[in-house]
């Protein structure tokens, strides 16, 4: 398993609106993650600064390279792109991040 984590931000006032959509996220994409190659995903938000940390576990032979082409990604990124920065393409912008700290095994 690989972990991968990075940043995104989100337009101010627009948390609840966040947290709606992504309750509310389709069926067909939660498969096309997983069918991805996705074991885990989870979005944190920092409040004062409207940033969102995204954390994913992903297995090692992937299929996450493919997304950005795939419909339904590209449908949700249009619907989300009105409530966060995003890219020419529809993709939010995102930083990686580079991990610093991982607690040892006992």
């Amino acid at each position: 398993m690989h972990t991968r984590a990075f940043r995104m931000n989100l337009d101010p006032g627009q948390e609840q609106e966040y947290l709606r959509r992504h309750n509310e996220i389709s069926p067909e994409l939660v498969a096309l993650l997983h069918n991805a190659g996705i074991e885990e995903y989870r979005i944190f938000l920092d409040p004062e600064r409207h940033a969102l940390f995204a954390v994913m576990i992903h297995q090692e032979r992937h299929g996450l390279d493919d997304l950005p082409a795939h419909p339904v990604m590209q449908r949700w990124w249009q619907h989300m792109k009105d409530i966060m920065p995003s890219n020419a393409d529809g993709s939010p912008r995102s930083v990686d991040l580079q991990p610093m700290f991982s607690l040892p095994r006992p």
